[in-house]
């Protein structure tokens, strides 16, 4: 069973200070004027893909369920907000007995999403929604930025496996993250240990660079690495000559020598002389693994290459160029009152420089054509149309302040496959475009 089954297999300190102090501030002026109370809906969207990406990735949605899980107002966060005088004393005095108790509903992690779409929705009371804004836009923010981009890599290298090595590229928590999200977009392993504890991601590594200039002879090295992992083990092999590196690596593990790692150099030149010489050599099943600055363009440009596997680490956990893919957090709707039986009122901002938004409270569906293949994002407020009923993308997380949908990693890696093969082909195309399906917008009362 993977440790996602069961929730984080750490103790996890509260995330309420995850948050930006206007959502304090916010909340004191509304208990105040008597409107915190005001059934709302809150709805996460961008309203554009990060430019030339052609769809988005949702991921991070189990880590926002943990977030919303670990908001709580302990006594130390209260001293630090008493101490510094953000709120008051009414105000604190709520908080200390904040829990969420609406409804958190979302498209499920691994889908993929436009812009416009809807991809979670969170409802309950103002004062409740308002604060989990900060913390929620950074998971989602961050990890569809890395999914995004790993979804890309897996596309560019098709069957060969891809290896999440960015730790040492980012925050020390941020790279779990990353690895996290990297899994759900097609990698299959990590470098990272605290990834593989507490996601149960799979965990690969043997050796740098330094531990072949540690020994007087990169014989000695490969050889002291075989003794303890075995003939199976990868060798590093471009520290000093790789040539000579792969004679010596042969000589020393035998025709059984697990694979062989190339970290500079022209990786195409380099991977064709270094299999023909394992050929020669009797290693014909031994793998080459490259590393090495890759991202999406690297990789597609290695696919006639003799390559067996590809490790990823600065362009994935800085999004291949997007680290963000600049989500927002907005109310779409509220009540006229406290009153739990007052209707709901659209609501939306109006301003210039394409920061509009759509009031209402949404719903999303994906179209397919004749084929089943995907041929627009449809969203809309109200009834939902009757051939869209069966083809609603958004799912209950969150019931009444209790976690509904919590579920193993593998899950997400899976839908994602699933949604990207729904696709037109041209999903994958690593050339700059706009969205692969546009997002249509249907209002109450029409038939789409």
């Amino acid at each position: 069973m993977s440790t996602a089954d069961i929730g984080l297999p750490v103790e996890v300190p509260s995330t309420a200070l995850f948050t930006d102090q206007y959502e304090l501030t916010m909340l004191q002026a509304a208990l105040k004027a008597g409107t915190a109370g005001r059934r709302s809906v809150f709805e996460v969207f961008t309203r554009r893909l990060p430019e030339g990406r052609r769809y988005g990735v949702v991921a991070g949605t189990g880590r926002v369920l943990d977030a919303v899980e670990n908001f709580r107002f302990d006594a130390g966060v209260l001293g630090f907000l008493r101490e510094r005088g953000i709120v008051g004393e009414e105000t604190l005095d709520w908080l200390a007995n904040y829990r969420f108790s609406g409804d958190i509903w979302g498209y499920p992690e691994g889908e993929v999403y436009f812009p416009g779409s809807p991809v979670m929705r969170v409802e309950g009371s103002f004062a409740e929604c308002v604060l989990l804004e900060t913390v929620i836009l950074s998971i989602l923010n961050h990890d569809s930025a890395i999914a995004a981009a790993a979804s890309r890599m897996a596309s560019a290298a098709g069957e060969r496996p891809l290896i999440e090595m960015g730790a040492r590229r980012t925050h020390e928590l941020a790279a779990v993250a990353a690895a996290r999200a990297a899994y759900v977009g097609g990698f299959a392993s990590t470098s990272d240990l605290a990834a593989g504890f507490r996601y149960g991601i799979p965990t690969v590594g043997t050796s740098a660079h330094a531990f072949t200039l540690l020994h007087d002879r990169e014989r000695d090295a490969f050889q002291a690495q075989v003794n303890t992992m075995g003939r199976g083990t990868t060798l590093l092999v471009d520290t000093y000559d790789v040539a000579e590196a792969v004679r010596t690596a042969v000589e020393v593990a035998g025709p059984q020598l697990g694979a062989v790692r190339i970290d500079s150099g022209d990786l195409l030149l380099v991977a064709h002389r270094v299999r023909q010489q394992l050929d020669e050599l009797g290693a014909t099943s031994t793998k080459i693994i490259v590393t090495s600055d890759l991202d999406e363009y690297a990789i597609a440009s290695l696919a006639a290459a003799p390559v067996d596997a590809y490790g990823v680490g600065t362009r994935l956990v800085t999004g291949s160029g997007h680290p963000t893919c600049s989500m927002v957090y907005k109310l779409v709707a509220r009540a006229g009152s406290a009153d739990p039986k007052a209707p709901l009122v659209p609501v939306a901002k109006k301003a210039t420089g394409g920061k509009t938004s759509i009031g209402g409270r949404k719903w999303a569906a994906r179209r397919l054509d004749e084929q089943g293949v995907a041929e627009a994002e449809v969203v809309g407020a109200g009834p939902v149309p009757d051939g869209l009923v069966d083809r609603q993308l958004l799912v209950e997380l969150v019931k009444g302040g209790e976690v509904v949908a919590r579920e193993p990693l593998d899950a997400p890696r899976e839908r994602h496959i699933a949604a990207l093969a729904a696709l037109p082909l041209s999903a994958t195309q690593l050339s700059q475009g706009e969205p692969v399906i546009p997002t249509e917008y249907v209002h109450e009362g029409s038939a789409g």
